[in-house]
């Protein structure tokens, strides 16, 4: 079996760390070949290829990019696979799946966000699929919701490496390091929070309930990591609001395993998620998450068991979620130990790997009975 795989992330973090996992056990496989194509400079490449498989970087545009189904059919007629695999929007869905149909080649989509589209466009955008492989059942209910086939959509979770993101093993030095790093106090209680700075991902909330966050855990102290096109506009907020003491925005981390151990608890008070890979990373670490309950969160989040959930929008909820979790770190710790075994038992890599090899070989039976 021969997968062509198409990635057009520029970053290495979310949808194309999944990629890396799927192609890191599939390339295991004895003869099977799989490979790459991403945008050209792609921090995926590196990865990929430390695995030993092929890559082939391309410029890929995007959606407006209409040279881009062209140059990926040459790819695939020069390459000639059994199956074409779509790890991403930004034109590989649309594109790469055009290039498939003209190359004759069957074509499935991994869908990884819970945004509704237009049902015209669904209809027949979700033509060109020979399978669509949701990474939660939020996702899943969204497509079935809009007319997808029902026999069409598989879900298959996204997947953590246990071994790589887990529990520090001395605390209080994990704890430690962290404060040290960001100049913390040592008493300081630290909430995380992990996400591009999109308005879906709730920031805008997060900062709306801290006044009464803080009136009750005058210690507490946030962290919120990552990067996107509100950055800037959030970080004037936080200084006009005079939290600039209290909110620090330290940039894209790659190196979150490390940190999230020094944390307290993760907050992620999105609106729409797909499922969240922070999230799942933070509960391999063992902890406690107070997020948004939207798309595929509540697969990862079980309310009352591992964290809470809140309607997205509601900041009193999710300011009293968070004063009640930062007073208690006995039931911090029952929390994160529950999170660590959700994660565990359910979204491990080899299910995930298994789950899209299954689909695989669905496909390459209906292509053998068609012919």
């Amino acid at each position: 079996m021969k997968v062509v795989h198409i990635e057009a992330g520029k970053h290495l973090y979310g949808g194309a760390l999944q990629v890396v996992f799927l192609l890191r056990e599939l390339s295991r496989v004895a003869g099977d070949e799989h490979l790459l194509v991403c945008t050209r400079g792609a921090a995926i490449a590196a990865a990929v290829r430390a695995l030993g498989v092929r890559v082939i970087e391309l410029p890929l545009g995007g959606d407006t990019d209409l040279g881009m189904p062209w140059r990926l059919f040459a790819v695939l007629r020069r390459e000639r696979p059994d199956l074409v695999h779509l790890h991403s929007r930004r034109g590989a869905d649309l594109w790469g799946a055009l290039a498939a149909r003209l190359a004759g080649v069957p074509v499935l989509l991994s869908r990884r966000v819970d945004n509704p589209e237009a049902r015209p466009w669904v209809a027949l955008k979700y033509r060109l699929y020979d399978r669509v492989v949701t990474i939660s059942q939020g996702i899943r209910r969204v497509l079935l919701a809009e007319g997808v086939p029902a026999a069409k959509v598989v879900c298959v979770p996204s997947a953590v490496d246990t071994g790589r993101y887990r529990p520090a093993a001395d605390a209080p030095a994990a704890r430690a390091a962290l404060r040290a790093e960001f100049a913390l106090p040592d008493d300081a209680l630290v909430v995380g929070m992990a996400a591009q700075f999109i308005a879906r991902k709730g920031h805008q909330t997060l900062l709306d309930a801290l006044p009464a966050v803080l009136a009750a855990q005058p210690r507490v102290r946030f962290l919120l990591f990552g990067r996107g096109p509100l950055q800037a506009g959030i970080a004037a907020d936080i200084e006009r609001r005079g939290l600039g003491q209290t909110v620090q925005l330290p940039g894209f981390r790659d190196d979150l395993e490390r940190l999230l151990p020094g944390l307290d608890l993760l907050v992620h008070p999105a609106a729409m998620e797909g499922l969240g890979v922070a999230l799942l990373q933070a509960a391999a670490c063992a902890l406690p998450i107070v997020a948004g309950r939207a798309g595929g969160i509540p697969e990862i989040v079980h309310d009352g068991e591992n964290g809470y959930l809140h309607t997205p929008g509601d900041v009193p909820t999710l300011a009293r979620q968070l004063i009640t979790l930062l007073a208690d770190a006995g039931l911090r710790a029952r929390f994160g130990a529950a999170g660590r075994a959700i994660v565990e038992r359910e979204f491990s890599i080899a299910a995930m790997v298994a789950g899209n090899r299954r689909v695989y070989g669905e496909l390459l039976a209906a292509k053998s009975s068609t012919r």
